[in-house]
C-alpha cells in the first residue's frame, strides 16, 4: 500500500495507473499545492517505491503554471500519452484546461504543444465563460479511449442547462488531427454537482461508465447497451463504498481492475492511502461486482483448517450463549445479549474464510482485531435485509462521559440467500480490511483503530453454524512511508 505522505498526511490526490512489462506504474497529484504529477513503481501492484517525478506545472506565464490536476496515460503507437488538467494562474485557478505529454519510456516526460492541445471549454453543450453561473469551470479529469477507430477524451464537465448544483456529467470530446469535436454529453445524471475522474470500459456484452461522486464519496457507475448509449443507473449503483474515491480502470491482462485511493474518515483533509485494487466482473444481470485481487492467493503461506485451527472460545462468558462442536465446525448460540466466540489470529496479515448459516432472527457477525475486553471491529450482517456494516467499537479511556468508541466506518448492501447462507472471506492486510460476500468485495478500506490479537464471530439471539473455516498468513506489507523511497526495480517477465 502507499500513502505519497510527506508534510501531510493526505498528500495523495487522484491516480491513474498503467501496467507495462510486468511493471505497475502509478501517477498521482500532490495536494494540497497541485504542483505536481508523482510516479511511483510496483511489481505486484500493491507495494510500491516513488520514481521520478512525472510532471511539473509550468513556468509563469504558462497555461498550466498555477496547479496540475487529475490526468491519465495510455500507450498510444510507440509512444506514452498523459492527458492532463492544467490551471493558470493569470485566470485564478478558475478556468481548467487539457494538456498533453509524451513519454518513450514512461519514466522521462515532455510536454508537448501540439494542437489541439491545450484544449478549452468550448461548445453549446457545456459551461463556458459565457454560460457559467458559478465563476469557475470544471473541464477536467480527461480519460482517453477509442472506439471504432475514433479517438475520445471523457472529461468532467458540467452542462449549460439544468440546476447549478445537478449539472456535473460526463463530457465527449473527439480528437480530429488538429481540431476537437465537441459532442453532447454521454451522460448528462441530471443530479450531482460534478462527475468526477470518468472512466469507460466494455465487459460482458455491455458499455460502463465510472465517476467519483463528491457529496458522498462514493465511486459509482452506469451501463448502456451501445456505447453512446443511453446510460442507465441499476437500484444499486454504487461500485464502490463510501471513502473510495478517484477510481480509475487499469486493464492486467485477462483481468480488468479498479483502483482507487481511500479517505480516512471521510474527509478530504484526512490520511489517504492507496489500497490493493479489485478485479470487475459482472453478475447474470450485467450488474457490476467486484472480485478479490488474483494474486492474493499467491502471497499466501500456512494455510489452515479448521481441525488445525486454535480452539474458539467465549469472550464474555454470558450464562445464556453455548457453543456445539460438530463434523465442519460449531453452532453458536447466545439466547440473550452478545457473546463473542474468538480464536487467536494466525498473523498480523491473514486471510480468514468459512461459511455460516444463520437460523431465527438475532444479530450476528464476524470481529477482526479484538483485544480480550471487546475492544475491535464489529462487522454485522442483517441478512433480512441484505446490509453489512463495519464499525469501530470499544472503550474510550479520554472520555469519562461517553466512554466508548462507536464509529460506523463503511456500509453496503448484499444478495440475501434464502438459505440464509453466508461465505465470507475477510482479509487483514497492514491497515487495509477488505470482506468478500459469495464471492464479491463488499467493504473495503482503511483505518488504525484497533490491532487487537483475536478474531471472532458474535451472537446475539441468534443460532449461527460455522462450516469450513479456514486461514491463511500473508507477507507483512511495506511499510507505508517507507516504500515511498526511490529505488532500483527489477523488472520481471510480463505476467499479462
Amino acid at each position: 500500500m502507499y500513502t505519497g505522505s510527506g508534510f501531510n498526511d493526505w498528500e495523495i490526490g487522484d491516480i491513474t495507473v498503467i501496467k507495462h512489462d510486468g511493471v505497475y506504474h502509478l501517477f498521482h497529484l500532490i495536494i494540497p499545492n497541485h504542483d505536481y504529477i508523482a510516479h511511483a513503481v510496483s511489481t505486484d501492484g500493491i507495494s510500491w517505491h516513488r520514481a521520478a517525478n512525472a510532471l511539473f506545472v509550468g513556468h509563469p506565464g504558462a497555461w498550466d503554471d498555477d496547479m496540475l490536476w487529475t490526468m491519465d496515460v495510455v500507450k498510444n503507437g510507440d509512444r506514452f500519452c498523459m492527458y492532463y488538467t492544467g490551471l493558470r494562474r493569470q485566470d485564478k485557478g478558475k478556468i481548467s484546461r487539457i494538456g498533453l505529454a509524451v513519454s518513450a519510456d514512461l519514466m522521462n516526460w515532455e510536454k508537448s504543444n501540439e494542437k489541439p492541445f491545450p484544449i478549452a471549454p468550448q461548445s453549446i453543450h457545456y459551461e463556458t465563460l459565457q454560460n457559467n453561473p458559478r465563476h469557475w469551470l470544471s473541464f477536467r479529469d480527461p480519460y482517453y479511449l477509442e472506439k471504432e477507430g475514433r479517438k475520445y477524451l471523457l472529461v468532467c464537465t458540467r452542462s449549460s442547462q439544468g440546476p447549478v448544483s445537478r449539472r456535473g456529467c460526463i463530457g465527449r470530446i473527439e480528437l480530429t488531427g488538429d481540431n476537437v469535436v465537441f459532442h453532447p454529453p454521454l451522460l448528462q445524471p441530471m443530479v450531482y454537482d460534478d462527475v468526477e475522474c470518468p472512466c469507460y470500459f466494455q465487459i460482458n456484452g455491455y458499455h460502463y461508465l465510472v465517476g467519483s461522486i463528491r457529496e458522498d464519496i462514493k465511486i459509482r457507475y452506469w451501463y448502456a447497451k451501445d456505447f453512446e448509449g443511453p446510460y442507465h443507473s441499476f437500484h444499486a449503483d454504487v461500485l464502490l463504498p463510501q471513502g473510495n474515491y478517484a477510481a480509475r480502470i487499469v486493464s492486467d491482462g485477462p483481468h480488468l481492475l479498479v483502483y482507487n485511493f481511500f479517505f480516512l474518515h471521510g474527509r478530504v483533509d484526512s490520511l489517504r492511502v492507496l489500497p490493493p485494487p479489485k478485479q470487475i466482473d459482472t453478475d447474470s444481470k450485467g450488474r457490476l461486482i467486484l472480485r478479490s485481487y488474483y494474486r492474493w492467493s499467491a502471497m499466501t503461506s500456512n494455510p489452515t483448517a479448521f481441525e488445525a485451527m486454535p480452539a474458539m472460545q467465549p469472550l464474555f462468558a454470558n450464562p445464556t450463549a453455548s457453543m456445539l462442536p460438530h463434523e465442519k465446525g460449531f453452532t453458536l448460540v447466545s439466547k440473550s445479549g452478545y457473546e463473542i466466540f474468538v480464536f487467536e489470529k494466525p498473523a498480523a496479515d491473514f486471510i480468514w474464510e468459512g461459511t455460516l448459516t444463520v437460523e431465527g432472527a438475532g444479530k450476528l457477525g464476524l470481529v477482526t482485531d479484538m483485544d480480550q475486553t471487546g475492544n475491535g471491529y464489529f462487522i454485522s450482517f442483517d441478512v433480512t435485509h441484505g446490509v453489512v456494516q463495519i464499525r469501530a467499537w470499544g472503550f474510550n479511556p479520554d472520555n469519562d462521559k461517553s466512554n466508548f468508541i462507536f464509529n460506523n466506518l463503511q456500509t453496503n448492501v448484499f444478495d440475501t440467500r434464502t438459505d440464509r447462507q453466508i461465505q465470507f472471506k475477510l482479509i487483514r492486510f497492514g491497515h487495509y480490511i477488505e470482506l468478500s460476500l459469495d464471492g464479491v468485495v463488499k467493504l473495503t478500506l482503511i483505518d488504525y483503530t484497533y490491532s487487537g490479537r483475536l478474531l471472532g464471530i458474535y451472537s446475539a439471539s441468534a443460532v449461527v453454524a460455522v462450516n469450513d473455516m479456514h486461514t491463511a498468513v500473508l507477507p507483512a506489507p511495506a511499510d507505508e512511508y517507507g516504500s515511498q523511497e526511490n529505488s532500483s526495480l527489477t523488472i520481471p517477465e510480463d505476467e499479462g
